[in-house]
């Protein structure tokens, strides 16, 4: 692959570890592959999260709360596969996963949907010593509504535009070809998502490409978070040490799960909005156009 952006800049801004392997992993592998300094900034160590395999049950919340400490591993390795760097929003720990939408956890002042004018600032400070010239995120609904995501949105709208970052793209999936590559063969336990389920959307701008080795890159990048996704390509890890095995109706397509077992395609195009900043023609380069 050509080193065809070496100087240019990138920081992707997630809520929680994983988010940057699901929502964006291919994108960032990519750029990275092109000689992009890429940077990843978690805003929470995703405290709240549910976890697969017996191993680590009992990390969650509710019993020894140690899940986010061990995500950091989880993260760590996930952000080693794709190629690029990473931080936390402030610092390690400063802003607490809130949980879904109502839940308890959001109640807590520590919970990063409370975190206000700080979390801005924290933000701006890492795009002043950045100077990135993309900035990869959710769309205002957070993909899928988690309030978590939806701050992250906001967070990093709020901070491009006191630095001027020249485009932010949110991450999408196109519906069409999601639905196209849902397993018809799924492990016992998993189920198919019904019409609609999944988050998706009708229409995109652009997409990324993934040919072999970012697939593979972004797909070890998910195996990385195994308390939180479980690979169905026969992989096992201390964390979850039942194989599973899917059959999409391409066969390099590899199907995975999160703790709900349902059953969703690792796609091998990423799918993209212009969410501010310059504009992009359908289909093109997401670097297109940006002044360097």
């Amino acid at each position: 692959m050509s080193r065809d952006l070496t100087g240019f800049r990138v920081v992707a801004v997630h809520a929680h570890p994983d988010d940057e392997a699901l929502f964006t992993g291919g994108a960032l592998a990519t750029l990275a592959r092109r000689g992009a300094d890429v940077l990843v900034v978690t805003c929470t160590l995703g405290e709240e999260g549910e976890v697969i395999g017996e191993r680590y049950q009992h990390l969650v919340n509710d019993h020894a709360d140690q899940l986010g400490g061990f995500r950091i591993h989880e993260l760590n390795t996930a952000l080693s596969a794709l190629g690029v760097r990473g931080e936390f929003l402030g610092c390690a720990g400063k802003y607490r996963d809130s949980g879904m939408a109502g839940s308890p956890a959001s109640r807590n002042p520590k919970a990063f949907v409370n975190s206000g004018q700080r979390a801005i600032d924290d933000l701006v400070d890492v795009f002043n010593r950045e100077r990135p010239h993309l900035v990869l995120t959710y769309d205002p609904n957070g993909g899928y509504g988690h309030p978590d995501h939806i701050r992250a949105h906001e967070i990093a709208h709020a901070a491009a535009e006191r630095v001027h970052v020249p485009r932010i793209l949110w991450a999408a999936r196109l519906r069409s070809e999601l639905d196209g590559m849902i397993a018809t063969h799924i492990p016992s336990g998993w189920t198919r998502p019904e019409p609609g389920e999944l988050d998706a959307v009708d229409t995109v701008d652009t997409w990324v490409e993934l040919d072999d080795t970012t697939y593979a890159a972004k797909t070890a990048a998910m195996r990385a978070h195994a308390t939180q996704i479980w690979v169905a390509d026969g992989s096992v890890s201390t964390t979850n040490p039942h194989a599973a095995f899917a059959t999409a109706p391409d066969a390099t397509v590899v199907t995975y799960a999160l703790s709900n077992l349902i059953a969703q395609p690792i796609l091998r195009r990423e799918h993209y909005c212009v969410g501010a900043g310059l504009p992009l023609e359908p289909g093109a380069d997401i670097t297109s156009g940006i002044p360097r």
